[in-house]
């Protein structure tokens, strides 16, 4: 009797260890990108198999560099189960090449799908005459529409570090970091962070990073770069007031996007706008609140809004 229960325990345990072998990690597909847009698409994947097991997350994730994983923050997670999935990403940056992978999760381990790439449209825009006669974009870079209001989300766009391009940076939910750049691309998606002098996201220093529509990484559109100091100084001139009233009743519609630093503050109280004028270790940028306007000086790693002028 013992010898019978005892081969009936190891029979069992073979069968439990070939069950066991039958498992693995799931096995997905990545789904084409459609209704691309400048700031959107569509896409999603497909759980061929679950593995033998159940998928306890899946989603997409997707990066301006190829083979992007999950230990990225730029992701999906459309929950558990082996459905069909849809996923729609939002905040993406115009004109800009995305590659994108399907992910799902079991107990086993993580598998992704196969890698499709797309790049969005480039900046559906307008431009507007100011009262000086230049000729600027008609809304903040990243934003989805021109102002309806000072406060108008929709309008306040992106936040950049002083002389960085179009590399995701400066999306409002990106990813922060404390490793400081040796070279002008920095190569992630990071909101670099430093509370050293001479608090710049890039070390050495370079100061030809926004010069002209040629500089090393202008983020604005073809034909169009950041403003300078002096630029800004005469659209505040120009105001009735010379406050956030007068930002947003200038052609501009300028919005109070706040600011970056450590977390993103200010925002519906005053804006902050890049100039390509250097100070010393710093930059110029336009400052507007409820109290007054100014051209002021803060250090390169500060993330502030882009609105550009034409060259």
């Amino acid at each position: 009797m013992k010898n019978m229960i005892a081969i009936c325990t190891v029979l069992f345990l073979i069968g439990c260890a070939k069950l066991d072998n039958n498992t693995s990690t799931p096995n997905v597909s990545t789904a084409d990108a459609s209704s691309i847009t400048s700031y959107t698409v569509i896409t999603g994947g497909n759980i061929i198999s679950n593995g033998g097991l159940d998928i306890t997350a899946k989603g997409v994730v997707w990066s301006t560099i190829n083979n992007p994983t999950i230990m990225l923050s730029t992701k999906t997670n459309e929950g558990p189960g082996s459905a069909m999935f849809t996923s729609t990403i939002t905040g993406l940056t115009a004109n800009t090449k995305y590659f994108i992978r399907a992910y799902a999760i079991n107990t086993k381990g993580i598998s992704y799908g196969n890698e499709i790439s797309f790049t969005t449209r480039p900046i559906d825009f307008g431009q507007v005459t100011s009262a000086t006669g230049k000729i600027w974009m008609d809304r903040n870079l990243g934003a989805s529409r021109v102002a309806t209001s000072s406060t108008d989300t929709s309008a306040y766009g992106d936040l950049y570090q002083w002389g960085r391009g179009n590399d995701l940076h400066q999306l409002r939910k990106s990813a922060t970091s404390t490793t400081l750049s040796a070279t002008d691309v920095p190569g992630n998606a990071n909101f670099i962070l430093t509370s050293s002098a001479p608090n710049d996201w890039r070390a050495p220093q370079n100061v030809n990073l926004w010069q002209g529509v040629n500089g090393t990484n202008n983020p604005c559109p073809t034909g169009y770069r950041i403003p300078t100091e002096a630029e800004w100084n005469a659209e505040i001139a120009s105001w009735t007031t010379k406050n956030t009233d007068g930002a947003f009743a200038s052609p501009l519609k300028l919005t109070m996007a706040g600011s970056r630093e450590a977390t993103i503050t200010n925002t519906g109280v005053n804006g902050s706008y890049w100039s390509s004028t250097i100070s010393g270790e710093g930059a110029r940028y336009l400052y507007f609140g409820n109290a007054g306007s100014y051209t002021l000086t803060h250090n390169r790693s500060y993330g502030g809004s882009i609105r550009c002028i034409k060259d």
